[in-house]
């Protein structure tokens, strides 16, 4: 059917295609998906109401159960010259008729019910993202701990800087990665309430009840304002940022782990299973799943910069640009922080690390030079003085081509330090103030708490959700039932 009473002649057939595509069966039946749950708990609220006489609302929840249950094989040669939802009004049209499968859309439009599956799919996607980010963190703290006292240098500006450890380091990454977790927690908070109800633009003059359709899709609440629900997609930008953020967090351990697995830092180790070989060069062992983590941060920061630039300065209303363009452009930078996820879990857990390799480069580069300082300066010296004192020393150990410094004396004749005793090991363990590798046990439970609670949070979500399926489950299997039932005792009366 073509016609809908003001337009009567369809897009042309490349036009079509443009803007609808040609879905095949897995796209029909993940669109559809969306769309008939959205359906079962609209006609639930029909009935209820008095909006749809009960024979209507079973027939036609009959219907869509059945559709549902065969993956909607029927609909999957069908012309769809208006998109999925109108091909798929058009059957029930046809196969209940008018009276019953005109019914359907009664009290609403496709703007809320796209604005609300398009939520309920962004809420799948981030339980699913959440909690494969929940168990990197749960990866990341395990070899956190493992490697607590495995002595490496840290850098800054690619020079080494100062004695840490791995695990110290990993425990940073994954602090990191926790207010990223945090910030799209936040943003979902915006998918609480359910667009079902708004309508075109403005809602309806008709008794319906958004309440019982949100509880029964999982939501917390109906809309409060109908503009709003069917023209913001900032929910969608939000969780991307979050996303973003966590993808930019884990390329930048990606680019360390890179570096730090090379021959020539030697820090550490991938197995095979998470390497590759090259095709000319024997010899090469290439950790190129790290290059993959690295370019998803661009893919999904980049995602987000093309999403908010379809949206910008459209009106303040429903609009394709926001509600089709600007999401069709965003779910490349959702799979790809998901994407990066994934790898860093594998890359994290599998990497070995070096001790003797990572000791040596952090005596090497001198590391304890600070704290040689700082020992002067607790015998009084000013710290720009044994600054100066120990930089000279290093400068003269280079030039003498040794990693041991000599024994440093301040210009000032404030005392002398035996640089023999300070250990590269217990010179970070010292380090236990203002958050330092010391302090690793208090880093530790505060990751690990905020890890409890994101888990929670999951936990809390799916639960919401598990309870409004039941609850529609229910309330579709009861109308079912009871039809059933009047039909049982007509026949045996």
């Amino acid at each position: 059917m073509t016609d809908t009473g003001r337009v009567i002649q369809p897009l042309g057939w490349r036009t079509q295609r443009t803007i609808f595509g040609t879905p095949g069966p897995s796209e029909i039946v993940e669109e559809l998906d969306q769309i008939t749950t959205v359906d079962l708990a609209h006609v639930v609220m029909l009935v209820h109401q008095g909006l749809m006489a009960k024979d209507t609302g079973v027939g036609l929840l009959r219907t869509i159960t059945r559709l549902r249950s065969e993956r909607f094989r029927e609909l999957y040669d069908l012309p769809a010259p208006r998109g999925l939802y109108l091909m798929y009004e058009d059957y029930l049209t046809r196969v209940l008729g008018a009276e019953v499968g005109g019914t359907l859309h009664t009290g609403r439009s496709r703007n809320d019910l796209k604005a609300t599956t398009q939520a309920m799919r962004l809420r799948d996607w981030l339980l699913g993202f959440l909690d494969e980010a929940v168990r990197l963190e749960a990866v990341l703290l395990s070899r956190a701990r493992v490697y607590r006292d495995v002595v490496m240098p840290i850098y800054t500006h690619f020079q080494a800087a100062m004695p840490i450890t791995y695990g110290y380091y990993l425990a940073g990454v994954v602090i990191a990665l926790g207010r990223d977790i945090d910030a799209a927690q936040h943003a979902a908070d915006g998918l609480r309430q359910s667009p079902m109800g708004a309508g075109a633009i403005a809602g309806t003059d008709l008794p319906i009840d958004p309440a019982l359709v949100a509880r029964l899709l999982g939501f917390d609440e109906p809309p409060v304002h109908a503009i709003d629900a069917v023209a913001s997609r900032d929910v969608l930008l939000r969780i991307l940022g979050a996303a973003s953020s966590g993808a930019l967090t884990l390329s930048r351990l990606g680019m360390d782990l890179q570096l730090w697995s090379t021959a020539e830092f030697g820090f550490l180790v991938f197995p095979d299973r998470l390497v590759g070989g090259s095709s000319a060069m024997p010899q090469k062992r290439n950790a190129f799943l790290l290059e993959h983590v690295k370019a998803k941060a661009g893919i999904a920061a980049g995602a987000w910069t093309a999403a908010a630039a379809a949206m910008k300065s459209t009106p303040f209303t429903n609009s394709i640009e926001v509600g089709t363009e600007a999401v069709s452009g965003a779910l490349p930078g959702l799979d790809a922080a998901a994407e990066a996820i994934l790898l860093c879990q594998v890359l994290v857990s599998g990497a070995r690390p070096a001790p003797e390799r990572m000791l040596q480069r952090a005596e090497e580069g001198f590391t304890t030079a600070t704290s040689i300082a700082n020992r002067l300066v607790l015998n009084g010296v000013p710290f720009r003085v044994a600054h100066h004192a120990v930089g000279a020393a290093v400068r003269e150990a280079v030039a003498r081509g040794t990693t041991r410094l000599p024994t440093v004396v301040s210009p000032e004749g404030a005392g002398q330090i035996a640089v023999e005793a300070m250990d590269t090991a217990s010179t970070a363990a010292a380090h236990d103030r203002g958050g330092g590798p010391g302090a690793f046990n208090g880093a530790f439970a505060a990751a690990y708490q905020a890890l409890l609670r994101h888990r929670q949070w999951c936990s809390d979500r799916r639960e919401r959700l598990r309870q409004g399926r039941g609850e529609l489950a229910d309330a579709v299997g009861g109308l079912l039932a009871g039809h059933q039932d009047r039909r049982t005792e007509g026949k045996f009366r």
